[in-house]
């Protein structure tokens, strides 16, 4: 009977202590996020303008802003990432050392998003698509754990996209394109183990990630690593509303690049997407 008593108490101590063993090492996995649509994501062609000539014969050198939205990435279960247009990839399993730091490495999945509104101009009007251009660079994220419910993190972020110019009322085929490189510098964001009540989970997921709108690529799920969510985290702000998706805001100085995301929130009867 005694010795039934200590294996009761080991298998016990077992199982409380098998999700810390777990949280020692996050899997790797995907990490996803909606693009804002209030004019906080935008590229300046300021510091490096769409050259004359491009829209049309004699079109004028172009050094304005255009705004972005996000346009939900197309997977193969309709629905599957919840209306969000980014996934960043991070690629190897990352374990905490003693100090409570981890590394990985970190690329861009996919990426879909839309002009706030036609680019006018002596040619005529372009809705602005941006996807991904093919090779995404890889960066190296360091992952510091505070407590079991989470820490903070710092990465840059390398991307290279492919902007399609399509004209609203033109000739199929017409479309122009440009490539674009950004490095946005690494900050401080928070990560959390878990998100709180009433926000989006996603799993497993095929999903297009060269922008031609058809599903291309399998790939993992958030693997207990949330980004951007504090760990502890309450969803419920002062208004009684849910945080869906806490805000987060990327700048690349060099270019004049900015690209935001999250800030979504639901009110009364509204639920997170």
């Amino acid at each position: 009977m005694r010795n039934s008593g200590i294996t009761v108490l080991l298998l016990v101590m077992g199982l409380v202590a098998a999700p810390l063993l777990a949280a020692d090492t996050i899997s790797r996995g995907i990490d996803t996020f909606t693009t804002t649509k209030d004019g906080s994501t935008f590229y300046d062609f300021s510091k490096n303008p769409i050259p004359a000539g491009f829209f049309c014969p004699g079109s004028a050198a172009f050094t304005g802003r255009i705004a972005f939205k996000g346009l939900p990435l197309a997977t193969s279960v309709p629905g599957a990432l919840h209306g969000r247009d980014t996934v960043i990839e991070r690629l190897d399993d990352a374990t905490f050392d003693a100090s409570g730091a981890a590394t990985t490495r970190l690329r861009f999945r996919a990426l879909s998003m839309v002009s706030l509104e036609p680019l006018k101009t002596t040619c005529g009007s372009f809705n602005v698509f941006v996807s991904l251009a093919p090779n995404q660079r890889t960066t190296l994220m360091h992952i510091y754990r505070v407590n079991e419910l989470g820490g903070t993190f710092v990465a840059p972020l390398a991307v290279d996209v492919k902007m399609s110019f399509q004209p609203v009322r033109g000739v199929a085929g017409k479309n122009l394109e440009l490539v674009g490189s950004f490095t946005f510098p690494a900050v401080a964001i928070p990560w959390a183990t878990s998100t709180p009540a009433g926000t989006s989970k996603v799993g497993s997921v095929v999903v297009d990630t060269n922008g031609d709108r058809i599903p291309d690529a399998s790939l993992g799920g958030s693997t207990g690593f949330n980004a951007g969510w504090t760990p502890g985290a309450v969803a419920t702000n002062l208004a009684g509303c849910t945080v869906c998706e806490p805000p987060e805001c990327h700048i690349d100085p060099a270019t004049g690049k900015s690209h935001c995301t999250g800030g979504l929130v639901a009110c009364g009867n509204y639920q997170c997407p």
